[in-house]
């Protein structure tokens, strides 16, 4: 099911509603059976929401979960209960333009504390191959375009051989980049002090941890792959365009941004090319989704596979339990395919 295509870039640049949803691995019926006391009730749209409530609001909040850990996040289809659940939050985070039915629920959920992650940061559009080198908006470009970012990719997001729907598109993967993870994660912070006031110094001392932890992840992710032997990875779902950008390497993408799309012959003829042109070694794929596709890429070129994960959950094959834990292997997964020492 191409739910991807239903991302166009008018409902990122338009996303002004602050909708906060925080999802984890707790069912939805917990939050709505009353059990949380004085918890301020918060409901998160998938994993990487989830973590940043549960981070941010620690003892002060009791945080639902709408995407089950081993759910892939842009299939979610909501039930009645879960729809009702999101009307009877308290704080709703989201990320819109990655999963629709989300989107839709939350706007006729009528919850006052709502908080788009899309508008705490300047969402790109990225193609199949992002570079830090030579795309136009590297790491300095980011503070000169601001938030004008987004009307700036209505303008080159079509024709890049993505089928990102019939308006373009911006990327969504934002949280797989810990500069931009910590700028949301600022927002999020000052939006759960304004929603609970009385709980605002725990919310701004929790904030600040999670920036300070992100800011060591960052830090980590420039050392580490400072030096490769090559800048080229190869991934069945092109969910890396903001983390290749950041630390200057190109991502190629077999099949674009929906890993549920199938890659065409010439796409996968042109990654042969590129692959041997650039010197990669590693075909990644991700935990929620089928390696079909990345083991007769790598049948068929001599290449590796390897797990790079795009965190949209945390099951029992994830390699870590948490964000960082696994954002940490995914670096030395990058590493060791890069050649970085």
């Amino acid at each position: 099911m191409n739910v991807r295509r239903l991302i166009p870039t008018t409902a990122v640049a338009g996303a002004v509603v602050l909708g906060l949803t925080a999802l984890s691995a707790c069912s939805t019926s917990d939050a709505a059976d009353g059990g949380n006391g004085d918890k301020l009730k918060v409901t998160a749209s998938f994993y990487p929401m989830q973590f940043l409530a549960e981070k941010i609001g620690g003892e002060h909040v009791a945080v639902t979960s709408l995407t089950k850990p081993g759910v892939e996040p842009h299939d979610l289809e909501l039930t009645p209960r879960q729809i009702g659940s999101i009307s009877e939050s308290d704080y709703v985070l989201y990320l819109k333009g990655i999963q629709p039915a989300v989107d839709d629920a939350i706007l006729q959920s009528g919850v006052k504390n709502t908080v788009d992650a899309a508008t705490l940061t300047t969402l790109e559009d990225h193609g199949s191959e992002v570079s830090g080198h030579d795309h136009d908006h590297g790491h300095e470009g980011e503070e000169e375009h601001g938030h004008e970012g987004e009307e700036a990719h209505e303008e080159h997001s079509e024709g890049d051989g993505h089928n990102h729907g019939e308006e373009g598109g911006a990327d969504p993967h934002i949280w797989l980049d810990p500069v931009k993870y910590a700028e949301v994660a600022k927002g999020v912070g000052k939006s759960l002090e304004k929603a609970d006031p009385d709980h605002a110094a725990d919310y701004k001392k929790n904030t600040d941890a999670l920036v300070a932890e992100l800011g060591e992840l960052n830090t980590a992710y420039e050392t580490g792959l400072k030096n490769p032997a090559t800048r080229t990875f190869i991934t069945t779902h092109s969910a890396f365009g903001y983390l290749a950008e950041r630390y200057g390497l190109t991502q190629q993408g077999i099949a674009g941004i929906d890993p549920e799309a199938e890659p065409s012959p010439a796409r996968i003829q042109e990654i042969h090319t590129i692959a041997e042109k650039e010197k990669a070694t590693t075909v990644f794929f991700e935990t929620l989704a089928s390696d079909k596709t990345a083991k007769t890429l790598a049948k068929d070129t001599g290449l590796k596979t390897g797990v790079l994960d795009p965190l949209e959950g945390i099951t029992e094959k994830s390699r870590g339990a948490d964000y960082i834990e696994v954002m940490e292997s995914n670096l030395a997964a990058l590493q060791k395919a890069l050649g970085a020492k």
